[in-house]
């Protein structure tokens, strides 16, 4: 049937659905080739609208195994072609049959790439995906009317609701502050061998302290939510007690910890092909990203202890910060494994931290 996707500032795309809906959320774009089912069920992409720009989506299928949460968290998903068949060994079923069952639009037959192009140029843009609206100003109407609703916090719906015990019982006891925390960076953190304590987002120092962790990592989750200023607070005394991890938005909260600030970027990094370069070295990697705002390197600057150890070789972002005193390591990317129980090299090294 038909559909659109209205944007804020009027700019309309025509597509196809095959079922009626409407959802409304900050529209941003993907780059990587694969992992659609990961993105989409990754709490960090929670209420927005998510462009894939690679153009053939769903060809693999989907399986449980490869969710990173039980729940699609995108409000609607944007595609240029809608695979009609899938070939792969570990799928259970389409794309199309996954996002049925989590009752969430796509639409497709759109060009991506004219609409990718657009929102390089005019940068985060609040769009709404329709079958049942096509009148441009009602459309605006409702997107002023998303906008000017009451801030809410995403924490308390992506995050653990009560402490949850993970990974090896006899493994070294860490304790991970579940922001929107990934079922891979999870297994990871299993395959070091370590007893996993789960908490709630909004556990203070206090209650963390009591299980007598060796380690706190602090997980990925929704951005510029208006509930992290107060999850970086719960965390402060924690600095310099507890060898810390901070992963992608986790990054982000140890920064505001420190008492460095955030600055927004034009165009987020997001993808799997991110070069990050180390300062004093000739070696670089690829990393995979998801986050559209960054540390502010002149308030780190001011901060002792800390040193930039990788920045963004696109942009000279910064994408890691450590302290050896403190203990604290923090990551804008995602540590994530290259597959077959690989351990991120970041999470490696955060292991033999506990171990000094």
């Amino acid at each position: 049937m038909k559909a659109i996707l209205f944007l804020e500032d009027r700019k309309s795309f025509n597509a196809e659905s095959d079922f009626s809906a409407e959802c409304l959320g900050e529209v941003i774009i993907n780059t990587a080739v694969v992992g659609y089912q990961e993105m989409i069920t990754d709490p960090a992409n929670a209420e927005k609208i998510l462009v894939f720009t690679y153009p053939l989506i769903g060809n693999y299928g989907c399986a449980s195994k490869f969710s990173e949460s039980t729940k699609v968290w995108v409000s609607g998903m944007v595609m240029k072609e809608k695979s009609k068949i899938y070939s792969n060994w570990q799928a259970k079923s389409s794309l199309d049959d996954f996002l049925k069952a989590h009752k969430k639009p796509a639409i497709y037959n759109l060009d991506t790439r004219t609409l990718t192009v657009h929102l390089r140029e005019k940068g985060p843009l609040v769009g709404i995906i329709s079958t049942l609206e096509f009148d441009h100003k009602k459309l605006l109407d409702k997107i002023n009317k998303f906008k000017q609703q009451p801030i809410k916090s995403l924490l308390p719906e992506v995050s653990t609701q009560k402490l949850v015990s993970l990974g090896k019982p006899k493994g070294k006891k860490v304790a991970v502050l579940d922001l929107g925390v990934t079922a891979g960076l999870i297994k990871q953190l299993g395959t070091l061998g370590f007893s996993l304590k789960v908490f709630p987002y909004n556990a203070s120092a206090k209650q963390i302290l009591a299980i007598k962790p060796k380690g706190l990592v602090v997980s990925s989750g929704p951005e510029n939510d208006c509930g992290l200023e107060a999850v970086a607070q719960n965390i402060q005394p924690l600095i310099g007690k507890l060898p810390m991890l901070g992963v992608a938005t986790g990054s982000q909260v140890l920064a505001i910890a420190l008492g460095a600030r955030l600055t927004r970027l034009k165009l987020g990094h997001r993808g799997v092909n991110y070069p990050v370069a180390r300062p004093g070295t000739f070696k670089g990697e690829i990393t995979v990203q998801n986050h559209e705002y960054a540390i502010d390197n002149n308030s780190l600057r001011k901060i002792k202890e800390i040193k930039v150890t990788a920045h963004n070789l696109n942009d000279h972002t910064i994408e890691e910060i450590e302290s050896k005193k403190l203990k604290i390591i923090a990551v804008a990317y995602n540590p994530v494994s290259a597959g077959f129980d690989q351990v991120n090299a970041v999470l490696i090294k955060f292991s033999k931290l506990l171990e000094k």
